[in-house]
């Protein structure tokens, strides 16, 4: 398990942990195709996370 602005950080898209929060609070990132706002959102090796019409699924960029 990975949280979100975690995740964010770890594949490159955002350079901080700040800019990972506002990316997720002004709805930018979104996982399974829903908006997520929430930063601190745990996420499991078979979640995909969708920012700026690039999609990572998780399990392949944490195993």
């Amino acid at each position: 398990m990975i949280k979100l602005d975690q995740f964010l950080k770890l594949v490159g898209i955002a350079p901080s942990g700040g800019q990972a929060k506002l990316m997720i609070i002004d709805g930018n990132v979104k996982v399974n195709g829903t908006i997520e706002t929430r930063r601190g959102r745990q996420l499991g090796l078979s979640d995909e996370v969708t920012v700026a019409g690039q999609t990572f699924k998780v399990g392949d960029v944490i195993e």
